[in-house]
């Protein structure tokens, strides 16, 4: 096992084809589930120059407009330009409504021990929670820089501090650790597209360079008061590339799901490689993934470990998972196989009990502007910035060390 490495992550800002199809499709959960907790659906997106594709399958009483939703989001997104827009943009729905089934009615707050045990995953699945003493959210350091500069870039396209960003960005950050901990930030790169009615001669290229680097980069690490910065060996990287000018929809396409690094661990531990945007909570590929994290972040802020990465396994026509493995990278306080029972002792990874626990279904309604679409830029795990997400608690914490 390396203990003296080079890592780097990315995040994107929530312009990024990619990003505008995951809101979409969190956007359309939300709908349903605020209007009936008891949804079940299934929303995918596709964007390219001037069309947005959705297919989705659904069951509930609920109605949603899923025009009206898309556009809503690329309005709040903030395109505007003629080759991309909300008011303008085509939008094809492929769209079919599943035979309605009573059992889909189930209160996971009212059901008994027992009742939980008969309500099996309907897919079979392997996922992964990562948590790590690196930052105070119990994230990888890299893919935490790199989501607070993607925030702070689409901060000052809003803002109105840099008039010319328009909503697609990138940022990357890398770290050089040292015994398995960060030692010094590496590199920083931030490629920033321009919207077209504020188009900049690129012959002032140093100067926009400056700009970027003094709002985004010098800001977040004042405001975030990290105690590893930016050095003078710190290589930084700030791209107004012409190809890129733009950006968006109109430039590159995007597909919902196709950023899980991005929406988990930056790529410094494993993920299951299935979407986390756009299902509802009954969707064990979804919500197994939040509590393989509430697992491991309650497990190092214990103290148990200074890293931790839960794997679970699940089958489809089972409640439990059929496997529950631990890896503490040699950093644990006692054996993996003892932390596996811990786990498995006090940790309920059943679907119904995930959805009870975490009150899954009624996080729509109950937060502002909706729960899901919020999870689908900037991470699904170590939000600090949203309050409500209950697999980010460390409340199993006393009975850990009980």
């Amino acid at each position: 096992m390396k203990k003296d490495f080079m890592f780097s992550s990315e995040s994107v800002t929530e312009g990024h084809p990619d990003k505008l199809c995951d809101q979409i499709s969190d956007a359309i959960v939300d709908k349903f589930l605020q209007r009936d907790p008891y949804s079940r659906v299934i929303a995918e997106c596709a964007v390219a120059t001037a069309i947005v594709f959705i297919a989705a399958r659904f069951e509930s009483d609920a109605v949603v407009d899923f025009t009206k939703t898309a556009r809503q989001v690329i309005k709040q997104v903030g395109y505007d330009e003629p080759d991309f827009n909300a008011k303008t943009c085509s939008i094809v729905t492929s769209v079919k409504e599943l035979t309605s089934h009573s059992y889909r009615y189930w209160d996971a707050k009212r059901l008994s021990d027992e009742e939980i045990e008969l309500i099996p995953v309907t897919d079979q699945v392997t996922v992964f929670g990562f948590a790590c003493n690196q930052t105070p959210a119990f994230m990888p350091l890299p893919i935490w820089l790199a989501h607070q500069l993607a925030r702070r870039l689409t901060a000052v396209r809003q803002e109105k501090i840099l008039p010319y960003i328009a909503p697609d960005g990138k940022t990357q950050v890398g770290i050089e650790y040292r015994d398995r901990q960060p030692y010094r930030i590496h590199s920083i790169s931030i490629l920033a597209s321009q919207n077209r009615q504020s188009q900049l001669d690129l012959a002032d290229e140093k100067i926009l360079r400056e700009e970027i680097k003094e709002t985004i980069i010098d800001s977040v690490f004042e405001v975030e008061n990290e105690e590893i910065k930016p050095d003078e060996k710190t290589r930084i990287l700030i791209d107004f590339d012409q190809p890129f000018t733009i950006g968006g929809p109109s430039v590159h396409s995007g597909l919902t799901g196709r950023k899980n690094a991005i929406d988990t661990y930056g790529g410094y531990s494993r993920h299951s490689g299935a979407a986390l945007s756009g299902k509802d909570p009954t969707r064990i590929d979804r919500v197994g993934a939040y509590a393989a994290r509430y697992a491991a972040k309650n497990i190092v802020a214990a103290g148990l470990a200074e890293e931790c990465e839960v794997q679970l396994a699940y089958s489809i026509g089972l409640a439990r998972p059929v496997s529950i493995q631990v890896e503490t990278f040699g950093t644990g306080k006692i054996s993996d196989e003892e932390i596996t029972v811990l786990l498995e002792r006090h940790f309920d990874f059943r679907l119904a009990g995930i959805i009870k626990k975490f009150n899954l279904r009624l996080l729509s309604a109950i937060v502002k502007g909706g729960f899901y679409r919020k999870l689908a830029v900037y991470g699904h795990v170590g939000r600090m910035d949203l309050g409500i997400v209950p697999w980010e608690e460390t409340d199993m914490v006393p009975v850990l060390l009980g």
